[in-house]
């Protein structure tokens, strides 16, 4: 309400007309200036999503947006294989990063949720809701795609294949109810070209974004034309290295450990990662330090706490603004803590045998 009095709500405004351009069939990618700043960047389901808030009047839309992006948040987090008090305490220690992307109306708050629901169902076999999770936050916002990574745990996998391609069907062709075929078709390819020209600017030494560890390395060394493929690379090879250990599969710890690399890695890689994105990746960093064995190394308790502050805090009014408007933002030192952690999550899924790793309730 706060954001609300102040007028402080742009990316609503963005979100809203993305509904009612739909239904007018105008072009959902262009700049509006007398609606709202900057783009939509968000595929044309997203206009179904936005619909029941986009109806009601901003002061009640944009209250209720956030309430049900925390409750999608809240409803995936406790969807883990884990016991009731460990999913509590890994809610509690995500609720300063999920204000942050609130404040923001960010559908990040939500689409962390439905990251852990593509993870969560296959682990208890349900291939269908995992892949209508997948397609959803796929074609809302390409993060979503990720879920695919959980691929190996499911027991039916030609099921989570066909369930997979059903449900970008039905979900690709949906938002036609409110405009034409013909509207979506163009609207995908304008959203191609939107999504690619985003990437453009988001490489830039003053930029918002580009809170990645590409963008940390370029604004450390002033040089914005460091590319990111070389970084991505090497990610992707680290990342795929622990499915080389297909013993530990089973073992929910070494899948949990997955989820929280696959969070962490959607982010810090990712070079449209701006402050309210890292409920993503604080979601990961919460879950990858709640599953370690007890007791908790020094090294581990040093590493969270470090994460917690420079990550997680540091936007906050209780972090001191001349280190954060300094330090922080100039050289995107936000991702720093996590990248840390991801190193050491690809370590620990070589090395450890999860089968010592006790996470039932």
């Amino acid at each position: 309400m706060k954001q609300y009095t102040r007028g402080s709500y742009n990316n609503y405004k963005i979100f809203k007309h993305t509904f009612l351009h739909s239904l007018s069939e105008k072009q959902l990618f262009a700049e509006y200036p007398h609606e709202y700043g900057d783009s939509n960047h968000y595929g044309p389901v997203f206009a179904l999503i936005i619909a029941p808030f986009a109806l009601l009047p901003d002061a009640l839309g944009t209250s209720f947006w956030n309430i049900a992006n925390a409750l999608v948040l809240c409803m995936g987090f406790y969807s883990l294989p884990l016991p009731l008090r460990t999913r509590s305490i890994i809610a509690l220690l995500c609720a300063h990063e999920a204000l942050v992307a609130m404040l923001s109306f960010q559908f990040n708050v939500g689409l962390t949720g439905l990251i852990m629901f593509s993870f969560s169902y296959l682990h208890s076999g349900k291939e269908v809701k995992s892949a209508f999770a997948i397609a959803l936050g796929t074609l809302i916002k390409l993060y979503g795609i990720v879920g695919l990574a959980f691929f190996f745990f499911s027991r039916n996998k030609l099921k989570l294949i066909v369930s997979s391609l059903i449900a970008l069907a039905v979900l690709v062709i949906l938002p036609a109810i409110i405009s034409s075929p013909e509207f979506i078709v163009r609207s995908y390819t304008d959203w191609f070209i939107s999504l690619k020209e985003k990437n453009m600017q988001n490489v830039s030494l003053t930029s918002m974004q580009d809170i990645s560890l590409m963008g940390m390395v370029r604004r450390l060394m002033q040089d914005a034309s460091i590319p990111n493929l070389p970084f991505l690379i090497g990610g992707l090879f680290l990342f795929f290295l622990p499915y080389a250990r297909i013993n530990q599969y089973q073992y929910t710890a070494y899948r949990l450990m997955l989820l929280a690399s696959v969070l962490i890695f959607t982010v810090i890689f990712s070079s449209g990662s701006e402050s309210p994105t890292y409920i993503i990746a604080f979601a990961g960093v919460s879950i990858w330090f709640m599953v370690q064995a007890s007791p908790k190394s020094k090294g581990i308790l040093f590493l969270f706490v470090f994460a917690f502050v420079l990550t997680s805090m540091s936007p906050s009014d209780l972090f001191p603004k001349i280190i954060r408007d300094t330090y922080i933002k100039p050289y995107s030192l936000k991702a720093l803590p996590c990248v840390l952690v991801w190193f050491v999550i690809i370590y620990q899924m070589l090395t450890i045998d999860f089968k010592k790793i006790n996470t039932h309730a």
